[in-house]
């Protein structure tokens, strides 16, 4: 189980579990079952509404590895949170990015901090 601290300076922090490991759950998903208010508008990765920044609650842990969707890809680009060559450093170094996608990121087994 991991824990999963959504923070927005317009709302008291929150930190639910999450069931890890099953592949199916967003964190768009985990936040609307909670009724935390993620931005949010198609979805489905189009629109860039969703987006997060993710970090570990515990600093002296890296994040695990998580590559980024095309479509988070794509949007992050046009948002201006990523650049190409940022994307292409972090699918070298497989390390995980921390801007992401509610609607895309899929929650793993680590404790980590939602900041939307």
């Amino acid at each position: 189980m991991a824990l999963v601290t959504f923070s927005n300076p317009e709302h008291k922090d929150k930190t639910v579990y999450a069931v890890a490991g099953s592949h199916t759950e967003t964190l768009l998903k985990l936040a609307k079952e909670n009724k935390i208010a993620v931005n949010h508008d198609c979805q489905d990765g189009e629109c860039g509404h969703c987006v997060v920044r993710v970090t570990s609650v515990d600093k002296k842990t890296q994040r695990m590895g998580y590559h980024l969707t095309e479509k988070e890809q794509t949007v992050l680009r046009q948002l201006g949170k990523l650049t190409k060559d940022e994307i292409d450093q972090l699918l070298l170094d497989d390390l995980p990015s921390e801007w992401r996608l509610a609607c895309q990121m899929i929650v793993r087994d680590e404790d980590i901090l939602v900041e939307y």
